[in-house]
């Protein structure tokens, strides 16, 4: 491996997203004594979260900090990695497997004629190789993979490394700031961000999911499992079904062809467990189905099930927990 591997931190909102630092650990996984580690931070006004982010194992934090760049452009952005990685040529280049990191990874691949391996759950060591797990199939099989070319471009599944802690004992690394001037013939631009998630919470990144499929019925049956969210700190999540029928907006969907999670703890609310459903949460730590059809197929992967109405079911829950809280 090149002595120096680049991590790309994505942010959001003024907050450096978690899986970045989960890259980061499974980064150090594959380091030696010798490798430096290098930290890249894009966006605008983010130089303070860079400040905060000095006290973990980095050697040294470049900084892209623009106006231009205070939402993913996907021109400017991989200009500037680009740019970086011209410059420090490391082994290997990591990102998160986020839509960020789905899209600039195989571009930067493509680039540099590089390897790359996508969406990978863990990182070994075997006769002096390294190897990289990854789901295939819809999550049924896992491959191992290994790179034959170098750099390597790695994207990392939320939820599946420990993120990695601060070290408060070492001496913090070094900010370097990368000048940035905005390209005047872009095929892109950014007008404006439209959000309209529910909640707080990350889907992608969250600890504790509750989903609804179409069991419930409408779009105010998911206020229940909104309280149930708010009480549980937890991320608000849907099966196609759901989207499919209007009761909520496609950004919520978990499956196939939506979202993949890996949460600790997920709950399936009125899903009945479609195959394609199961392909984007299968791999949760802690699956709990509430279904009031004992033959429903979810109550096959789930941990733990409740035969019973959603509707009665997911408040009593709700109301014990906040007795426990």
């Amino acid at each position: 491996m090149g002595n120096v591997v680049l991590v790309v931190m994505e942010q959001r909102d003024g907050r450096v997203r978690r899986v970045a630092l989960e890259a980061l650990h499974a980064a150090q996984t594959c380091a030696d004594a010798e490798t430096r580690i290098a930290g890249l931070l894009i966006g605008s006004g983010v130089r303070a979260q860079a400040g905060s982010l000095a006290a973990y194992p980095w050697s040294e934090i470049h900084i892209a900090d623009h106006p231009e760049l205070e939402h993913y452009n996907p021109e400017h952005y991989f200009a500037v990695v680009h740019r970086l990685v011209e410059q420090l040529q490391p082994g290997m280049i990591w990102f998160g497997h986020t839509a960020m990191g789905r899209d600039l990874a195989p571009r930067l691949a493509a680039r540099l004629q590089a390897g790359q391996i996508s969406d990978i759950t863990a990182v070994e060591r075997s006769g002096g190789e390294i190897l990289f797990k990854r789901p295939i199939y819809a999550g049924k099989a896992f491959e191992t993979r290994r790179l034959t070319r170098t750099p390597g471009v790695i994207t990392v599944r939320p939820n599946n490394f420990p993120a990695e802690e601060p070290n408060g004992a070492a001496q913090a690394a070094p900010l370097i700031e990368i000048p940035f001037t905005p390209a005047p013939d872009l095929r892109t631009v950014v007008r404006d961000v439209v959000r309209k998630t529910r909640g707080r919470v990350d889907l992608s990144e969250a600890r504790i999911v509750v989903a609804g499929g179409r069991g419930v019925q409408s779009a105010a049956g998911f206020k229940p499992l909104e309280e149930l969210a708010a009480v549980l700190g937890a991320a608000v999540g849907a099966s196609r079904a759901a989207c499919d029928a209007g009761y909520c907006d496609y950004a919520l969907q978990i499956g196939q062809t939506g979202k993949t999670v890996t949460p600790e703890v997920y709950i399936a609310c009125g899903i009945s467990g479609a195959i394609q459903h199961l392909a984007g949460m299968s791999r949760s730590r802690i699956i709990i189905a509430i279904n009031k059809d004992p033959e429903a197929p979810i109550f096959k992967v789930a941990d733990y099930g409740i035969v019973g109405d959603l509707f009665e079911v997911v408040p009593l829950l709700t109301e014990a927990l906040k007795q426990q809280a």
